[in-house]
């Protein structure tokens, strides 16, 4: 080996300590780049050849730049886009200009004025459209545009009552001066009636306050989402020796939004249910009773008959339903009401126990709370199969009259207010209603071998032949890792680290500049020797 290769020795390794600066000032340029994954260079000597002593080698060049694809550490943030992958994958993003697929691992994202989820370069986030809670389709671009939530009518109501015990019955049971019940007169011929016969559908309002000790109003929804009214009027019928009270009860919503056929416009507009509560000397709820109107069979129909009103039918789950129109749809809408009590056996006799036809019209209807123009005993009210009551049933204790507690599963039409993701890559719209609906979920990709990607820029990789074909997935399933939300995985370059290769690179550039240097003396003084 000659002097001038030792000098060419030198500047292989001057050029070699520039390249690995340039990684090392690249890698602490991005110390702070989300998703930045650092770099180093590895070396190897060249060639050698062999001399009289031995081999002597050619100097060093660069063997590779490797990526350190290990995870960096996390940061919090405060937006809900801003997503990190807990665990093994890329994010998934397309160019809509030239189609071009990258993955990352950077996952500030962003709804751009289309309702696009994109990175900062516009690329657009990948995933599944969702429906019922799975994804669907082929995977594709993410877009959240101002979607509305639909409407649900409502298919149940419950309510939670106190009703005070020392009340008084506000609507008594009288009749005429024929023996038969007259409405002009505020009269009525059955004391667990009494409500249900005074209620007067074309009077404003349908039931005068005098006429009964509580009312407690909630708001329904209908099939296209609009608001309705319906109050529950509760008035004390009887208390016997031994202080077993009953109440009766009847549900009406706005008599001029009723489009019952058959009731729209008449006295028994509006109402949907009547029934007696009964409750034990201790003021709970030990029994119930509920009457609904048969279907109308024409003009001649008549929707305040007792005898048209017979026993609730059960939803499946043991609640006594009833029937409301505030659309003119031809399917009713079905309503459960619950005060705290379920049946368990809705299905035997039609649900119910102990009624008997006193009328002998072989249907159990209210008109049978009477025989031969008395009423019946409470103990012979009809009540459920297998009642069961839960902790926040209906009671009636020695204190004021309220309500507890006031729920229906309806809602109306819903604008998005905010977008939230899951750990399984799932976004959810927050909708004015109080709705959240799964509307797409974030595909992540992973690679048998990570190190073989081609880098582009902007935080982004290329899938190359030695990288292997992108296997995607869903996030946390097939060895994926999970979506953190409101976090961003932050650049992993150790800066320690880096500082210490950047003073190492320093000394071997140093010395290498001094291989040349030295090599130079020493060939000025060979040089020198003929001049001598």
């Amino acid at each position: 080996m000659s002097i001038t290769g030792s000098m060419y020795n030198g500047i292989s390794g001057l050029q070699a300590q520039s390249q690995a600066t340039l990684v090392v000032s690249n890698n602490l340029a991005n110390s702070s780049t989300v998703g930045f994954k650092s770099s180093s260079v590895v070396f190897q000597d060249v060639f050698y050849e062999t001399v009289r002593a031995g081999q002597t080698g050619n100097g060093v060049s660069v063997a590779n730049i490797d990526t350190d694809f290990s995870q960096g550490s996390y940061q919090s943030t405060g937006s809900n886009t801003d997503l990190a992958i807990s665990g093994d994958g890329y994010f998934i993003v397309k160019d809509p200009n030239n189609q071009a697929v990258y993955y990352t691992r950077a996952g500030n994202f962003d709804f751009d004025e289309q309702g696009y989820l994109v990175d900062p370069g516009g690329n657009r986030v990948q995933g599944w459209e969702m429906k019922d809670g799975s994804p669907t389709g082929a995977i594709g671009d993410i877009k959240v545009d101002d979607s509305q939530s639909p409407p649900k009518a409502t298919n149940s109501i419950q309510m939670s009552m106190n009703l005070n015990a020392s009340a008084e019955d506000n609507s008594v049971a009288t009749v005429d001066d024929k023996g038969t019940p007259d409405p002009k007169d505020d009269t009525t011929s059955c004391a667990y009636t009494a409500l249900f016969d005074v209620y007067d559908g074309t009077a404003n309002p349908p039931l005068d306050q005098s006429r009964y000790e509580y009312q407690s109003a909630i708001t329904v929804y209908d099939e296209a989402g609009g608001t309705h009214e319906m109050t529950v009027y509760m008035d004390p019928v009887s208390m016997d020796a031994d202080g077993n009270t009953v109440w009766e009860y009847v549900v009406a919503g706005n008599p001029g939004e009723d489009m019952r056929d058959g009731f729209a416009g008449t006295s028994a507009a509006g109402l949907m249910m009547a029934g007696t509560l009964t409750f034990s000397p201790s003021g709970t709820m030990s029994s119930m009773s509920a009457y609904t109107p048969v279907a109308s069979t024409g003009t001649s129909f008549d929707g305040k008959a007792a005898a048209n009103w017979t026993l609730a039918e059960f939803d499946a789950a043991g609640l006594p339903v009833m029937d409301a129109n505030f659309s003119g749809s031809a399917e009713p809408q079905q309503i459960s009401m619950n005060f705290g009590m379920v049946n368990k056996d809705h299905d035997t006799g039609g649900g119910w126990t102990g009624a008997v036809d006193n009328d002998g019209d072989s249907k159990m209807t209210l008109a049978d709370l009477q025989k031969t123009g008395a009423d019946v005993p409470y103990t012979q009210l009809p009540s459920f199969n297998a009642p069961s009551i839960n902790y926040a049933a209906t009671t009636s204790y020695e204190s004021n009259s309220a309500t507890l507690g006031l729920y229906q599963d309806g809602y109306p039409t819903g604008t998005l207010q905010d977008v939230t993701v899951d750990q399984s890559g799932a976004i959810s719209g927050e909708y004015s209603n109080g709705q959240t609906i799964e509307l797409y979920n974030v595909g992540v990709a992973d690679f048998s071998n990570p190190d073989g990607l081609d880098a582009q820029g902007g935080n982004k990789f290329l899938a190359t032949t030695v990288s292997g074909e992108a296997v995607v997935g869903l996030p946390g399933e097939a060895g994926m890792g999970g979506i953190l939300s409101n976090t961003l995985e932050i650049s992993n370059v150790d800066m320690a680290q880096e500082m210490t290769n950047l003073i190492i690179l320093q000394s071997a550039y140093q010395a290498n500049s001094k291989v040349i240097t030295t090599a130079d003396t020493l060939l000025q003084t060979a040089i020198n020797l003929k001049r001598n």
